[in-house]
C-alpha cells in the first residue's frame, strides 16, 4: 500500500516521466542552439534530395570516392547559384544608371495628360485623376512629392540590403551543409529509412517515396518556371529597349511567384516605351510580359505532374510565410514546405478514407 508504480525495466513512474522531461528539454535546447541554421539545413537537404540522382551519377564517374564527390557537386552547386549573380553584379552597375536616368528624365518631362476613362473609375477615379494632374504642374511638384517618399524608400533600400546579405549568408551556409549531407547523404538515407519503417511500417516507405516525388516536383516546378519567366522577360525588355532589362528579368524572377507578377514588372516597363513616343513598342511589351504570365499556368504544370498538384493559393502563401519566416532563401524553402504538407496530408486523407470504407 501506497508503493510507486512499477514501469517497464522495473522503473518507477516517476523515473520514467522525469526521463521523459529530460529527453524533451534536450530537443528543445538542441533546437534552441540550432535554430539560426535551421532554414539553411533545411534548403541544403532539398537541394540535395533534388540532386540526388545526378549525384550518384556524379560519384561513378569519380570512382566511388564519397568525399571528392562531395566537394564537386557542392562547388557545381555554388557555380549554379554564383554565376547568375555575378552577371547580375556586373551589369547591375550599368542597369542602374540607365534606370535612374531614365527616371531623372519622367521627373523633368512629367507623366503625359490622364486619359478620359480615369477619372470615371468610380470612387477613386476623381482623386487619382486630380493627383495625377497635380504631378503635371511643374518640374518642382514633382521633386516635392518625391522628397515625401524619399524616408520610406530609404527604410525600403535598408531593409531590402539587409534582407539581401542575410540571404546571401544562408545561400553560403546551406552549400557548406550540402557537402556533409552529399558525403553522409547514404548513412543518413538509412537511419529516415529505418526510422520511418518502424513507425509506420510499409506505409512510411510509401510517405518517404511520396516526399521525395514532391520536393523534386516542387524544385523543378516552382523554381523552374521562376526561372524560365525571368529570362525570358529579360530577353523582351532587351529586344523593346527598355534599360536595366537583367536587372528587371530579375525582379520578374523573384515577382513571379506571385500571382500576375511578371505584368507588374512589364506595366512600368510599357510606360516608360509609351512616354518616349513608342506606342507599339509599348503594346509590345504589355503583351510580352502577360505571355511571360501565363508560361506559369503552361509550364508549371508540366513540370509538376509527376509530384500532384499543390493550389496556387497554398505555394503563393508558402512564398509569402516563408520569406517573412526564413527571409530571402525563405522564398524557395516555403513553397517546397507546403507542398509537401499538402501531399502527405492528401496521402493520409485518401489512406483513412480507403481504411473507413474497408
Amino acid at each position: 500500500m501506497g508503493e510507486t508504480p512499477i514501469g517497464p525495466a522495473g522503473r518507477s513512474q516517476v523515473e520514467l516521466w522525469i526521463g521523459g522531461t529530460a529527453v524533451v528539454l534536450l530537443g528543445l535546447l538542441c533546437l534552441l542552439v540550432l535554430r539560426p541554421f535551421i532554414s539553411a539545413a533545411l534548403w541544403a537537404l532539398i537541394l540535395c534530395f533534388t540532386t540526388w540522382p545526378l549525384f550518384l551519377r556524379l560519384e561513378e564517374m569519380l570512382g566511388g570516392r564519397p568525399t571528392l564527390s562531395a566537394l564537386t557537386a557542392t562547388l557545381l552547386l555554388a557555380a549554379i547559384i554564383v554565376v547568375p549573380v555575378v552577371i547580375l553584379g556586373a551589369t547591375l552597375a550599368d542597369n542602374v544608371s540607365a534606370l535612374i536616368s531614365a527616371s531623372q528624365k519622367l521627373v523633368q518631362e512629367g507623366p503625359p495628360s490622364p486619359p478620359g476613362w480615369v477619372a470615371g473609375i468610380p470612387l477613386i477615379g476623381g482623386h487619382v485623376a486630380g493627383y495625377w494632374n497635380y504631378l503635371n504642374q511643374s518640374t518642382s511638384v514633382r521633386l516635392h512629392e518625391l522628397a515625401r517618399l524619399l524616408p520610406a524608400a530609404k527604410k525600403i533600400g535598408v531593409w531590402g540590403g539587409r534582407a539581401l546579405a542575410e540571404g546571401i549568408f544562408q545561400i553560403a551556409l546551406s552549400l557548406l551543409i550540402a557537402f556533409f549531407f552529399y558525403r553522409d547523404g547514404y548513412a543518413a538515407a538509412n537511419q529516415l529509412h529505418g526510422a520511418l519503417h518502424r513507425i509506420a511500417g510499409e506505409r512510411g516507405d510509401r510517405l518517404l517515396e511520396l516526399a521525395g516525388a514532391t520536393i523534386r516536383a516542387v524544385v523543378y516546378g516552382v523554381l523552374g518556371t521562376a526561372l524560365l519567366q525571368g529570362v525570358v522577360a529579360a530577353i523582351g525588355f532587351a529586344i523593346a529597349g527598355v534599360p536595366g532589362s537583367v536587372s528587371l528579368g530579375f525582379v520578374t524572377f523573384v515577382l513571379s511567384f506571385l500571382p500576375g507578377g511578371p505584368p507588374l514588372v512589364a506595366a512600368p516597363a510599357a510606360f516608360w516605351l509609351y512616354r518616349q513616343g513608342s506606342t507599339a513598342w509599348a503594346v509590345f511589351m504589355m503583351a510580352w510580359g502577360l505571355m511571360v504570365g501565363t508560361l506559369d499556368d503552361v509550364v508549371k504544370p508540366l513540370l509538376i505532374s509527376r509530384g500532384g498538384s499543390t493550389p496556387m493559393i497554398l505555394v503563393m502563401l508558402g512564398v509569402l510565410g516563408g520569406a517573412l519566416a526564413f527571409g530571402v532563401i525563405g522564398m524557395f524553402l516555403g513553397p517546397t514546405l507546403v507542398a509537401l504538407g499538402y501531399s502527405l496530408f492528401e496521402q493520409w486523407a485518401a489512406s483513412a478514407g480507403d481504411n473507413a470504407i474497408t
